[in-house]
């Protein structure tokens, strides 16, 4: 038996980790937490296998979370489950402890995969996550035009150019419409923008000298 804790803000998705979880019989979850600071006095009491940890969270951030928590939990792994995938919060979550990185919009199998790999000394990445650290240890730096958006969003951005519907994208990646509208949602923040238009607009004006495709 795996046993897990969760530090995740929002309400809804923390929700969904939580049916995630106890849909396997491996997991059993030890507890749950809205905020940093309510993980800090409960969470060394779980000693959990593994803590399930977001970055953005209500004041401290998840990664200041672990560097704080994690001489009090030495044997728990953690596994970041975030939205954001840019290099330095890759990279300062390695630094502060975390053994895993995993995105938000992965599948309930993606998850229990990587809690079981990470349990049994693995360190699970999403392959995006996994394909940036690489590169950028040896050495090739991320593009600064690309507004930390991963090539799964530029696919979703180019095609959103083309003005296909989410039904169109989805069919067109083979993702469900609901991963295309958390896609577009994760690219307006990032650009922020409020819509299609102005996304495209903002990432036009750097593509000038940018090796990447210019949408139209």
């Amino acid at each position: 038996m795996i046993t897990i804790s969760i530090l995740e803000d929002h309400a809804q998705y923390r929700n969904l980790l939580v049916k995630a979880i106890e849909n396997n019989d491996m997991f059993t979850i030890k507890g749950v937490y809205s905020t940093a600071e309510e993980a800090l006095l409960k969470m060394h009491q779980d000693r959990p296998d593994v803590a399930l940890i977001d970055i953005k969270l209500t004041s401290q951030s998840g990664i200041e979370f672990i560097n704080q928590a994690k001489p009090n939990l030495s044997l728990t792994q953690f596994l970041m489950c975030t939205s954001y995938q840019n290099d330095e919060n890759v990279f300062n979550a390695l630094k502060a402890g975390a053994s895993g990185y995993i995105l938000k919009g992965s599948s309930v199998e993606e998850i229990h995969s990587a809690i079981t790999e990470l349990y049994d000394g693995g360190a699970p990445m999403s392959p995006y996550i996994a394909k940036r650290v690489i590169g950028l240890l040896n050495g090739k730096q991320s593009n600064p035009n690309s507004f930390g958006l991963s090539e799964r969003e530029l696919e979703v951005l180019s095609l959103l150019s083309k003005g296909m519907l989410y039904k169109e994208i989805s069919d067109q990646l083979s993702i469900s419409p609901n991963t295309v509208k958390n896609h577009c949602k994760n690219i307006y923040k990032r650009l922020h923008v409020q819509n299609k238009v102005e996304a495209l607009n903002k990432f036009n004006q750097y593509r000038v000298n940018s090796s990447l495709p210019r949408f139209s």
